[in-house]
């Protein structure tokens, strides 16, 4: 491109073969590679784990040369990026896990259109820093800015805006795939269709990303505009959201999952709007990074890497429904007051409090994220919600979001709403949690719901055979035998779902 221009990144290109854990180059020949000694990798909720050699590639031939390795001596492979699903999507007991966070170059970026491409390690942080201050904001976003793209596509994530742009893959206008017979295939929406849209959401199944383009939009204001809603119901929450979605850039909504009776389902909006070219008079001095990066501080004394200790009185049941009781009281303070804040600060609630999760210790936590067609939402969410305050698990923060159906294999999204519910898991109530989540299972599909891999831990193979439509999941598995016709790429998360095919 005309305009191109090439991003340094922390991990420059070396003419080397994939690098493992240890300091020293791994030893190969075209089909021999000395692997690390296994290592943990573990799953984000901390619920699950392998022990695995890792190993970090960081050039084309690198991928292709632990293809053939694994190939030849019949190991499973998987892939990892950020290690951010909470389950175990990028965890393997049965072989290597890859990790392509080295793989992490922005090689082009043209500052007129925003189209951007990168290799399949870069992250969010990393797109979303080169790009505010040249005006432009990843399309979509999760609640975390530390995923690659290549995870990304993988689950084909989606934001607080998934109602009005769709998923990352709606975004994507090309990538280059690796297949594990080492070719190197372009993919678009023009190009090798089915691989496009089988390879945005298999889980990382089919191949390797390599390259990613995406379109990067276009800001013109280094804050957006937002406001604070109470809620006194689901109800009241959902019919919020279909007044107001079209009006909206983002919308979510927290859920107090203790409250019950005619509060079922309480709980408070934030709506965001961009602002217009114009209308924000500090433009572009406030999207120089110091002025966007989350800051490392409360108060600006506590650092925030403390904070998660500060949480720890409160992780229990009564603390919970404290914590929650004086969110939803404290929402009346705010309520329909705008205010202006900065992107990534609105985005990525789950950074903002530095290993927030460690709150779940000595235990673990699963997320429990349904997908629930707008005509049945409200019904099927309250009937969750009841059940789980009925088996006395109840769960400590609750997130509701509006979703559109899109066009990928294995896409979790539909036209309705999801709600992600964290739970913690120990050694007392995990039976249990379980038996609870086969339960909200069923529940969810005898409302016509859906599930996302990125954040399972619980789902069986009848569930998701249930769940998604036969004729996608035939063409997912018979992508598989024509990419992948050895079955060299298995995760923990694949041998679960999938065992049955």
């Amino acid at each position: 491109m005309a305009t191109a221009s090439k991003a340094k990144t922390s991990s420059p290109k070396k003419k080397s073969s994939a690098k493992t854990s240890k300091p020293s180059k791994p030893k190969k020949s075209s089909i021999d590679i000395a692997l690390p000694a296994p290592s943990k990798v573990e799953a984000w909720g901390m619920n699950h784990h392998s022990m695995s050699p890792v190993v970090f590639p960081e050039t084309e031939e690198d991928f292709r040369d632990l293809f053939s390795y694994a190939g030849s001596k019949g190991i499973k492979l998987t892939f990892r990026g950020g290690g951010c699903s909470y389950g175990d999507a990028a965890t393997n007991t049965k072989g290597i896990v890859i990790n392509i966070s080295k793989y992490n170059r922005i090689l082009e970026f043209n500052a007129k259109t925003g189209v951007l491409k990168a290799e399949s390690g870069v992250t969010i942080k990393q797109l979303w820093e080169f790009g505010i201050e040249k005006g432009f904001w990843p399309p979509v976003v999760s609640g975390t800015m530390f995923p690659t793209l290549g995870g990304a596509l993988s689950m084909n994530i989606h934001g607080k805006n998934n109602f009005a742009v769709g998923p990352i893959g709606d975004h994507i206008l090309e990538f280059t795939f690796m297949t594990p017979d080492g070719k190197v295939l372009t993919c678009s929406r023009k190009k090798n269709q089915e691989l496009f849209f089988g390879a945005i959401s298999g889980f990382g199944m089919l191949g390797a990303f390599l390259t990613v383009t995406i379109q990067m939009k276009h800001i013109y204001a280094g804050k957006m505009k937002v406001w604070p809603v109470v809620s006194k119901n689901l109800q009241d929450m959902f019919d919020y959201f279909e007044q107001e979605y079209k009006h909206s850039d983002y919308l979510v909504g927290w859920v107090d999952a203790f409250a019950s009776g005619s509060s079922l389902g309480r709980g408070q909006i934030h709506k965001a709007v961009h602002l217009k070219k114009g209308e924000d008079p500090d433009f572009p001095e406030n999207c120089k990074l110091e002025k966007q990066n989350l800051p490392s501080t409360f108060l600006g004394v506590i650092p925030k890497a403390w904070m998660w200790m500060f949480m720890l009185p409160f992780s229990n049941n009564l603390g919970m429904r404290l914590v929650n009781f004086a969110k939803f009281i404290s929402g009346y303070l705010t309520n329909n007051k705008p205010y202006m804040q900065g992107h990534a600060e609105y985005a990525f609630l789950l950074d903002y409090v530095p290993n927030w999760k460690f709150m779940y210790k000595p235990g673990s936590m699963i997320q429990y994220q349904s997908f629930i067609p707008k005509e049945n939402a409200v019904d099927g969410f309250s009937e969750i919600l009841r059940i789980c305050q009925k088996r006395g698990i109840i769960t400590w923060l609750a997130v509701f979001k509006k979703h559109k159906p899109d066009p990928f294999l294995l896409t979790h999204a539909l036209d309705g709403y999801s709600m992600a519910m964290d739970f913690p898991v120990t050694s007392g109530n995990k039976k249990r949690l379980w038996e609870l989540a086969g339960e909200l299972d069923e529940i969810v599909l005898k409302y016509g719901g859906k599930f996302y891999f990125a954040k399972d831990s619980t789902l069986r193979p009848e569930i998701v055979q249930r769940a998604f439509p036969k004729k996608n999941l035939e063409t997912f598995h018979s992508l598989k035998k024509k990419y992948d016709p050895k079955g060299i790429l298995e995760t923990d998360l694949y041998r679960r779902i999938m065992g049955i095919w």
